[in-house]
């Protein structure tokens, strides 16, 4: 498996970076979530004066065999569709998002089960078409996993040279929430069914088949136990390339904006392999999917927004962008009391 250099921030920088904010002319801490932001931020980049260039959003797809077990309400098609959505039409979700924050979106084929058309705009890395049904064993193997892993860092050098300091990470693949609880169930010690929603908009019976089919698919696990060896017996070639993306980032001192409970489980499994990874993260919103809050909770993450979002594709993340810039123009823009000669109050 690919070795990430994962270092910490120097924390040095932190009291300085606390200082500075103190003593913009405001009431100490008035500011609230957008002094935390500043302050990760100003870490992240080393700097009291911290800049965003070239926000990208790198959409990953992939198709999961679990999906012939019936525990989607849609169906696996919508997976290839949405994917050729994303590229033919601005008329998406994450389309219109990106466009209205200034966010380039590139789509990459992870693994979908279909051919799409060459130069269509999809950038094709595909491992195969859809992972294993990991009822009755692992998703993907160990080689396809590093696979998945060199080609997220790979994307994320690739924004890089083009100029990004922040990213963030989407997905589109039916029945990915159903890995993602799974991830959450090892890697938290939380129970299965407290990990389990409504996924695409499951009803209560459905929701009770999902929890049946993921608990006989884990009381079946035979695998080693390790965090590489959990992600892939139960993940999907877009969440891999996710983590290998978000480690990589990390790698390269990027902030990362994690979006709703599917990243956020990627960014939990990055976590396992590399815990320094959360230093360089920030978790745009809690959705509506059971369990996400929960999950940011054992990551001890403060999310930015509660829109109620529940459609992935890395929405929430770059809903919460202006957020963040709104925060390093603070740190940036802001006057100090002694520079304005005004009295410092509280």
């Amino acid at each position: 498996m690919r070795n990430f250099r994962i270092e910490r921030p120097d924390e040095a920088l932190r009291p300085l970076l606390q200082q500075k904010i103190d003593n913009l002319t405001k009431p100490k801490g008035s500011l609230g979530q957008l002094e935390r932001i500043a302050v990760r931020v100003g870490m992240i980049q080393q700097t009291l004066t911290p800049e965003l260039h070239a926000p990208q959003n790198l959409l990953f797809a992939a198709d999961h065999g679990i999906v012939d077990e019936g525990i989607s309400l849609s169906p696996k098609e919508i997976t290839w569709q949405q994917t050729l959505h994303f590229v033919r039409s601005g008329g998406t979700g994450i389309g219109f998002l990106c466009r209205q924050h200034g966010f380039r979106l590139k789509v990459i084929d992870a693994g979908v089960d279909f051919d799409f058309p060459a130069g269509c705009g999809i950038i094709d890395r595909k491992i195969r078409k859809g992972t294993s049904n990991y009822l009755h064993g692992a998703a993907m193997t160990a080689e396809e996993l590093d696979r998945c892993l060199d080609v997220g860092a790979e994307m994320v050098d690739r924004a890089v040279e083009e100029g990004s300091n922040i990213l963030s990470f989407g997905e589109m693949g039916i029945t990915n929430t159903s890995s993602s609880s799974i991830w959450m169930h090892f890697f938290t010690g939380i129970s299965l069914a407290e990990c389990i929603g409504a996924g695409s908009g499951l009803d209560d019976e459905g929701i009770r088949r999902k929890y049946e089919v993921l608990r006989q698919a884990v009381a079946r696990y035979a695998g080693a136990g390790s965090p590489a060896d959990l992600i892939r017996w139960f993940g999907g070639f877009e969440m891999a390339m996710a983590v290998g993306g978000m480690l990589r980032a990390a790698e390269r001192k990027i902030a990362i904006l994690v979006d709703g409970f599917i990243m956020s489980a990627c960014i939990l499994a990055a976590s396992k392999l590399h815990p320094e990874v959360l230093d360089y993260a920030l978790f745009g919103h809690v959705g509506d999917e059971q369990g996400h809050r929960r999950l940011l909770e054992a990551m001890h993450a403060e999310p930015i927004l509660h829109l109620g979002l529940r459609l992935g594709e890395g929405s929430g993340a770059v809903c919460a962008y202006p957020i963040v810039e709104s925060a390093v123009r603070m740190l940036d823009e802001m006057d100090t009391f002694q520079a304005m000669q005004i009295t410092k109050y509280f």
